[in-house]
Formats: structure tokens, C-alpha cells, sequence
């Protein structure tokens, strides 16, 4: 049974997870492990953690955090998380099961192939839930967070056994008891899925506001009309361009391909709307974005 987890990054999503934890009656231990100690202390006065220790304690062979954990999850950004795959391949053992958060898949699946899921080592389920705001941090960390939320496992096929993990199937049960849903996908489809349906619209949401300042800066007048003109549309559209880069930055660096290939269509049809403005082409546009917002 899963009776220890180990969080290490107890920032939104990882707080989050261990608030949410709670709140489905999780009864075992808690730690958390991260870069800055007032996350921490943030996380384990929220009760996102009962305890914490210094990264530099987890990853040393002789600590006994890592190595009693039945559950790693890795909380971090992407770049972290394969960091933390590589620390702690080494000291965990086989009926241990590392997990994560990260955002994308195919580098994290790639390296769990070598460094986990064989003979003698610890079992790795790639994860990633899709939930999480515009700003990051332990202290906007809710139970709630996963509510509804799509948490999807890239899991990695192995010859070793037919017979998952038993500590991944008491994971995914977990999973869907803080209120998620679950879908596995091969980790190539995750990365191109969330090039469309996250990574792009933030993307577009980022080019939108860095225009607007980049255009209106300089111009007070125009700014305090725009601010006050702006409506819901606008709002929302900027919405995630409040996200900071070092939440993305990692991202980008591990999905370029896919992500460079939605903002090149996209700029394809903009092209397109650009050039019609004027003729029966727009109906078009219009015609399939309604079909699109209202197909089940």
C-alpha cells in the first residue's frame, strides 16, 4: 500500500496534490522536498506536508526519505523533474513508484526507459494533470484544483511483467479520488495534443499582451482607454499571459518541434483571415470556429 509520499517541488500543483490528498482521506505521511525553504514552510502550514527536508538530504543515498517513500511524485518543471530522475534512479528500489506533474512527456518517457521500469529499479508512471492558474506558488495551493481536471499517464510499456505496479494502480485510484478524470496517451500524442490545446493558446494569449504593451507603453492616454474599453474579450484573451516564463520556459525547450508547428498554422491562418477580410472567406472562418465550439 501507498502509506509515504514524497513531493518533491511543493509548489501549486505539488501543493495542491498533497492538500488534495488530505482532503480524499489520505491518512499515510506527507513529505515535501523543493529548491526555497518558505515554499516549504508555506506547504506545511497549509498541511499540504507534514514534514520537510533539504533537496540535498533526498538525493543523498544514506537519507531515508527517498528510499522509505512507497511514492515519489515529482513536482517540478520539466528540466527539474529529469534533474530528480537521474538523482534518484540510483537509491530507489523496485516496489518504489515515481511519478510527475510535468507538462511534457516524450523526454521524461524517454529517460524513464533507461534509468527505470528493469530489472532491480524502481517503477516510473509518467503523469501529467491538467490543472493549474496563471501565477504559480504553495500559497494559491487548493484542494480543489483537480476537480474535474483531465490527469493523463504516458505510461511506458516494459517486457518485465503484464501485471502494472501495484503501488500505479493504487496511484490512478488516487488520482480520480481528488476529483480527476484520467486518459493515457502514447507520450509522442501528449506533447502534440498539448501543443494544441495548452501550449499554443498560451502562446497566443503571450504574443497578444507583449503586443499591446510593446504598441500602447509609451502612450498613458491610450493605456487608460484601453483598460478601460477592454472588455470581457479581452480579459480573457490576456488571461494567461500573466504567466510568468519560468513556468513555460521549460516547455518550450522540451516541445519545440510540436509547439513551433501550431504557431506556424496559426500564423497560416491569420494569414488567411488578413487576406479575406472582405470576402465570403471570413463567413467561412466564422462557420467552422462556431462548429468547432459547438460539436460534443
Amino acid at each position: 500500500m501507498i502509506n509515504r509520499i514524497l513531493i518533491v517541488g511543493t509548489g501549486l500543483i505539488g501543493a495542491s496534490t498533497g492538500l488534495a490528498l488530505r482532503a480524499a482521506g489520505f491518512t499515510g505521511e506527507i513529505i515535501g522536498t523543493g529548491p526555497t525553504e518558505s515554499t516549504l514552510t508555506t506547504a506545511l502550514q497549509m498541511g499540504a506536508i507534514d514534514s520537510f527536508h533539504a533537496p540535498a538530504d533526498i538525493a543523498n543515498p544514506a537519507h531515508h526519505a527517498a528510499r522509505e517513500a512507497d511514492l515519489i511524485l515529482l513536482a517540478g518543471p520539466v528540466l527539474s523533474i529529469l534533474d530528480w530522475m537521474h538523482r534518484l534512479a540510483p537509491i530507489l528500489q523496485p516496489h518504489q513508484l515515481v511519478t510527475d506533474v510535468g507538462s511534457t512527456k516524450l523526454q521524461i518517457a524517454e529517460l524513464a526507459k533507461k534509468l527505470y521500469n528493469q530489472p532491480g529499479r524502481a517503477h516510473f508512471l509518467p503523469g501529467h494533470p491538467m490543472a493549474g492558474k496563471e501565477s504559480g506558488g504553495a500559497a494559491l495551493a487548493e484542494p480543489i484544483l483537480f476537480h474535474n481536471a483531465m490527469w493523463l499517464f504516458t505510461p511506458i510499456p516494459t517486457t518485465a511483467t503484464t501485471e502494472p505496479h501495484p503501488h500505479e494502480t493504487e496511484w490512478r485510484a488516487l488520482v480520480q479520488k481528488i476529483g480527476a478524470r484520467t486518459m493515457d496517451l502514447a507520450p509522442a500524442r501528449h506533447d502534440e495534443i498539448c501543443a494544441w490545446v495548452s501550449h499554443l493558446p498560451q502562446m497566443l494569449s503571450t504574443a497578444l499582451a507583449a503586443l499591446l504593451e510593446d504598441t500602447f507603453a509609451a502612450d498613458p492616454a491610450a493605456r487608460d482607454q484601453i483598460a478601460a474599453i477592454g472588455g470581457r474579450a479581452l480579459r480573457e484573451t490576456t488571461r494567461l499571459g500573466a504567466s510568468p516564463y519560468s513556468m513555460w520556459r521549460d516547455i518550450a525547450l522540451t516541445n519545440s518541434d510540436p509547439i513551433a508547428h501550431t504557431l506556424h498554422m496559426l500564423e497560416q491562418r491569420l494569414a488567411h483571415l488578413r487576406e479575406n477580410l472582405r470576402t465570403p472567406e471570413l463567413k467561412e472562418e466564422f462557420r467552422l470556429a462556431n462548429q468547432f465550439r459547438t460539436r460534443k
